[in-house]
Parts: structure tokens; sequence; C-alpha cells
């Protein structure tokens, strides 16, 4: 069975209204959680009013006491860009708020002017930098103190204001024991970051802006790193992004991925343009028309839209290039003008082409080994 997850960046026009954006984004996570939906993952920036969610714990804490089952994601935590101690005070906080409906996602960062007001433009940097901080997460969540870490990206101590007797010197712990699913979000082929994954068993995140022949790289890879340390690998673990619109017609999906102004075109637009300032292009010359069309290219090649029946088709066919795995996390994307139609998009994906596509996955694992091999 395949589990439906939400995901969102969250990506907005930054001339919106910030408190109806994150209004609209609370009633998608709510909607989700009535559908059955198992997951909701909320991301983290903090120097972009176009990704204007600077705390995916302070979102998700507002929705604990309004949903009843969805597990709350982080995606992600940028560690290198928080302390330790910080985040291991705070991730155990929302664990027992949420009574342990906590997904622990983290990575180095993905959005350039994080990098620089935080100083971590060095990506090797932030990629040491993530591995010391969630070791010594860990080691805060597992082992009392006390401890002294003098590492080469965050420096932590306490050895001698402890009294154990009154809690004096004492972390809090999570509610998970010995603490929350940790997930890590993959995006380049043969990511190095999923074989680390599959080595720790931690849970793959690919997201919904990769293409399907790198996301196919991702499994083998996070297998042969599971093997390496002599762990079962689960697909069921493995949780895939992409962004879906059910319409009521494929004509009524062309009109959305056409229009040079849509939701979509301006959504890779954005991921485009802040791709190339992340690659060392610091040109304020932009070509925005060029950029528009890159980008409903882009929409053509990742989005899934169309009538319940296209969508379907296509998930499955996207299922068969990549292979199994066990949570579909469908992209919230900005509701601006159609509010309606993305509600009842979800809406279609939770009780009409979730359940199939889940049948057909079922079927597909049920075969003997030599028909569904991929």
């Amino acid at each position: 069975m395949v589990s439906l997850g939400l995901f969102l960046m969250p990506l907005h026009p930054p001339a919106r209204d910030l408190t109806t954006v994150l209004e609209e984004d609370r009633e998608l996570v709510k909607l989700a959680d009535r559908l059955g939906y198992a997951e909701a993952w909320m991301g983290e920036h903090f120097t972009s009013t176009g990704e204007p969610v600077t705390s995916p714990l302070l979102f998700n804490a507002s929705l604990i006491s309004e949903t009843e089952r969805i597990v709350f994601g982080t995606g992600v935590i940028s560690l290198p860009q928080q302390h330790p101690v910080v985040v291991a005070g705070h991730v155990a906080l929302f664990d027992h708020l949420a009574r342990g409906r906590t997904i622990f996602g983290i990575g180095s960062g993905g959005l350039s002017c994080d990098w620089e007001v935080f100083g971590n433009l060095d990506g090797r940097a932030r990629g040491m930098a993530m591995v010391e901080s969630i070791e010594l997460i860990l080691k805060l969540w597992t082992e009392d103190p006390p401890f002294r870490h003098d590492g080469t990206y965050f420096k932590a101590s306490l050895e001698d204001r402890i009294i154990p007797e009154i809690g004096v010197g004492r972390l809090i712990r999570p509610y998970q024991k010995p603490y929350p699913p940790i997930a890590v979000s993959l995006r380049s082929a043969n990511s190095y970051t999923a074989k680390q994954a599959g080595m720790r068993g931690w849970i793959p995140v690919s997201g919904n802006f990769i293409p399907a022949a790198d996301i196919a790289t991702h499994w083998p890879t996070y297998v042969a790193g599971a093997e390496e340390a002599g762990r079962r690998a689960d697909p069921s673990l493995w949780r895939v992004g992409r962004s879906v619109l059910i319409t009521e017609s494929d004509a009524e999906a062309e009109d959305v991925i056409a229009d040079p102004d849509g939701v979509f075109t301006r959504y890779y637009t954005y991921l485009g343009v802040h791709g190339r300032m992340a690659g060392g292009d610091l040109s304020k010359d932009i070509d925005w028309a060029k950029a528009r069309v890159d980008a409903e290219a882009t929409t053509r090649s990742l989005v899934i839209a169309g009538s319940a029946k296209t969508v379907l088709d296509r998930l499955v066919a996207f299922r068969d290039e990549i292979g199994d795995f066990g949570t579909l996390m469908i992209t919230g994307h900005d509701m601006e003008g159609m509010h309606d139609q993305w509600m009842r998009s979800f809406t279609k994906m939770a009780e009409d082409v979730g359940p199939k596509l889940s049948r057909y996955m079922d079927d597909r694992r049920n075969r003997p080994s030599s028909a569904a091999a991929d």
C-alpha cells in the first residue's frame, strides 16, 4: 500500500499577504489530515519572502491540536544554520507536544541567501557541519552529561553546572524513544547522501523538482549503503515527491501549464533563477522571458497534471521508472486564483487516484520476483 503525504516548501509570490498564505497552507494541512494523508512536511527558509516559513516546528506546532492523525515532518531543518543544542531542544519539545507525530528531516540547506547570511557558502563545509550537528544531537538525546564537544563547526560543553536531583544540567529528550525517525533530502543522481542514509537507516526523501531518471538512482544507492552496513532496506521507507494537479479535463490542465504567469511557471522560474545563483552566477541581469520559457519546459517534464485517468496513468509510469516506494508526497503550491481547484485535486487524489495507484503498486509487489523486477 502506498501512503500519501503533503510537502510544502512553501513557495508563494512575495507580494501576497503573508498571513493569508500561511492560513492557506494551514488549511491544506487540515484538509490532508481529514482525507487520510499520512504526513505533512514543511520547509525552512530564513531569507526569502518567496519561501516565507522560517521554522517548520513553529508552523507545525500551530496545527497539532487542529489535526488528529497526520505526522509532521520537517523538510528540512538546515543543521549548519543553527546550534545543535537548540535544535535538539526544540525537536524534543515538539515531539512531546505532538505525542510522537514527528519525523525529524535534516539537511545542509538549499537556499543560497541563507548560506550567505549564516556564513555557510562552502558546500563541502555545510555537508560536514550537518554530519557533526546530527551526531551531537543524537548524543544529547541518548547520553547524560557531563560532556564536552570541541568540534570543527560547533562547540558545546556541560561539565560543572549539573545538579541531577533538581534537573539542572539535564536536556529534555524526545517523546519517541530513543528519538524521532530521521529523514534526509536527496537530490543528485547516485547521491552520496542516499548511501549515507542507507548506512544509517535514515528515511530517504526525493524531491518533486528532480527528474525521474535521477530519482531512479536514489533507491539502489540507498540499498548499497544499507547492505554495506548490514542493514535491510525496506522501500516503504522511501518518500518520493511530485507536483500533481487533477483537473476535470486534460485541456484544463494544459491551460494551467501553458499560462506564462501561472502557478507552475512561477514555481519553476523561482527555482531556475535561484538555481543559477546558487551555482555561482550572481548577475542581476536576468532574462525573465527566457526564464519563464525554461520554466514551462520544466513544468512539462516534471509536473503530473490532467484528468484523473491521465494522472493515474502518469503516476503508474513514474512508479515503473523509479521503482517501488512507500509514500507519494504531493507538493502544495500557491493557491491564488485556484483555491477550489487545488482542494478538489487533493481530495480526488485521496479518494480516487491514490487508492487505484496503491492497488497497482500492491499488485506489482505481489507478482513473482522475476515478473516484478524493476
